[in-house]
């Protein structure tokens, strides 16, 4: 029913909620399960339930109108309609890059991000491709050289707006303005400050953005220097950032950069130019392990990046951390734009996110931080090398602490790990150079599996057993390391029955059991040659070692796998 002019009514009364009624019904649940006391404050659940990013920002569990007071940045997504669909074309033979090209293209692709060894064919690799519909955006190892290449091999050929020369914006300055010179010349894009290199590196969120925004002024600072105002040098720019699994962080990012960048503009007296935003489903979030969930985690970063308002967005194949993706890794990554854009509509809408309480607050407070990490950032000379080596090595360090005691899954590597499975085989290629996997203390192990096995010694029957059985067994899995398991069992002489010269045994029951007969379990199989004993719980005197919750896995794993050779 309607109310006064601009409001709302709910149809029942009993339809009227406060906030206090939401922290009770959430505090039941959360003392449910024994994540509260009786004796905690129904308003602890804000606490319980909120999640602290690498950048120490708070994302809420919910989000209330008080979330919009005092935010110091404003402004929203430009971009109207369905995003660029750019599909990733890496170095190789321009053959069959031509070939995987032009599929995409048939497939709904609508421009091309091309990487260029230097000395490319591009009359080969770019045979077929109708370069006035389909953008072009140039990654190449000689940025001049490679766009003087492309504008020969053009022509007189009208190029479709949104082609980019794309110098990075780390070239240097004469080449920065070179290449700026041809693009003012043809009307096009000329400059990538492309922030996914950082974050491949292991950069949080708010360092990527703010190394992109010093990038950026450096920018303006050397074509302005060279005769090419501001204004103009900022109609030249196209700024790259990486999207993650981590959806709200991402939407929020994306939504912040425009913010940002508005700001410098502001600053170099530019307005009236919009940022431009090519958002690329990250690179080190994904596996090379059971990669097939990396399918999910691309779709829920393109998912943030549409949300987000990026112009142009990439979705890597699942398989590229594997090597050269196939036609069937290509096509998901296609695909999984049309299903967003086609089937859910999700650019249908113009920032879908704007006014969401928590995505505005937390978009306001990563572009406040960003900020600030550009005021470390910032140098004369572009960004600070030693100030980015820190912040990076900073967030690394928290980062893999965090996915050492899992409190960072990572699905089908560090949880729910399948040692049987058979990987994909893919052509080797070096798309992959310089990425640091979220994983890849976790991968090098699954690399390398030890070849001796444990004994997962099950203490009583299985219903009793199974639940820690489950966690100990997936636990090794994560770091490559196999299990024997010796089934139901009633005492030691059973375990030891089972035993079959395991040099490390587990030790997995239900706290009774263990009270019952673990100690005696466990000098019975020391006596039938086990060198090291491991209890699947809290630690006791008569084990060498525990595998619990919150441990840390991977120091775990390292002595456990120490103790196999």
């Amino acid at each position: 029913m309607t109310g006064p002019e601009g409001a709302l009514e709910l149809a029942h009364a009993e339809d009227a909620w406060t906030r206090a009624d939401w922290e009770k019904a959430t505090a039941a649940v959360l003392r449910k399960s024994r994540r509260m006391s009786e004796e905690d404050a129904d308003s602890l659940v804000w606490d319980k339930l909120t999640r602290r990013t690498l950048d120490g920002l708070d994302i809420t569990p919910l989000g209330t109108p008080s979330s919009l007071e005092g935010l110091a940045t404003a402004g929203r997504p430009a971009r109207a309609g369905d995003w660029d669909v750019r599909s990733l074309v890496e170095a190789g033979p321009e053959k069959q890059l031509n070939e995987a090209a032009l599929v995409d293209l048939d497939g709904g692709v609508t421009s091309l991000w091309l990487q260029l060894d230097a000395g490319a064919d591009l009359a080969t690799l770019l045979e077929g491709v109708l370069l006035d519909l389909a953008p072009v955006a140039l990654d190449a190892a000689d940025p001049l050289a490679a766009a003087q290449a492309f504008l020969e091999h053009a022509g007189d050929t009208d190029l479709a707006t949104g082609t980019n020369l794309g110098a990075p914006a780390t070239a240097d300055d004469e080449t920065l303005t070179a290449v700026a010179r041809l693009a003012r010349e043809r009307g096009l894009l000329g400059v990538v400050v492309d922030g996914t290199k950082i974050h491949d590196r292991g950069a949080s969120d708010v360092t990527e953005l703010g190394w992109v925004l010093a990038a950026g002024a450096r920018v303006l600072r050397v074509l302005e220097a060279a005769g090419i105002s501001a204004a103009d040098a900022a109609g030249l720019i196209e700024l790259r950032l990486a999207v993650t699994d981590e959806q709200f962080a991402s939407i929020a990012k994306l939504r912040a950069v425009r913010r940002l960048w508005a700001r410098v503009l502001e600053l170099s007296g530019v307005s009236g130019v919009d940022a431009r935003v090519h958002a690329v489903t990250s690179r080190p979030m994904m596996s090379t392990y059971d990669p097939y969930v990396n399918m999910l985690r691309t779709t829920v970063a393109a998912f943030a990046a549409g949300v987000g308002g990026a112009d142009s967005v990439t979705v890597l194949p699942f398989d590229a951390p594997l090597g050269r993706p196939d036609v069937f890794g290509r096509r998901i990554a296609r695909n999984t734009h049309h299903l967003l854009i086609d089937e859910s509509h999700v650019a249908h809408v113009a920032d879908p996110a704007g006014g969401a309480y928590a995505v505005e607050e937390l978009t306001d407070s990563m572009a406040v931080a960003a900020w600030e990490a550009l005021g470390r950032l910032d140098g004369a000379e572009g960004p600070d090398a030693a100030a980015l080596e820190e912040m990076v090595a900073a967030t690394v360090e928290q980062r893999d602490r965090e996915v050492a005691t899992r409190q960072r899954p990572l699905t089908g590597l560090t949880e729910f790990p399948n040692l049987g499975e058979e990987l994909p085989v893919r052509e080797p290629y070096s798309g992959w150079e310089g990425v640091r996997s979220y994983g890849a203390a976790f991968e090098a192990m699954r690399a390398e599996p030890p070849a001796a096995r444990v004994f997962l010694a099950t203490m009583g029957p299985i219903a009793q057993h199974t639940a820690r059985a489950t966690f100990a067994t997936n636990l090794l899995a994560a770091g490559g390391v196999a299990v024997d398991v010796a089934g139901a069992t009633d005492g030691p002489q059973a375990l030891v029955a089972a035993y079959d010269g395991q040099p490390v045994v587990c030790l997995a029951g239900a706290d009774p059991t263990y009270a019952e007969w673990g100690e005696a379990a466990a000098t019975a199989l020391r006596e039938a040659g086990a060198s090291r004993v491991i209890i699947a719980g809290r630690s006791t005197e008569w084990t060498d070692d525990s595998c619990a919750m919150g441990v840390d896995a991977l120091a775990f794993l390292t002595r456990t796998r120490e103790a196999l050779r």
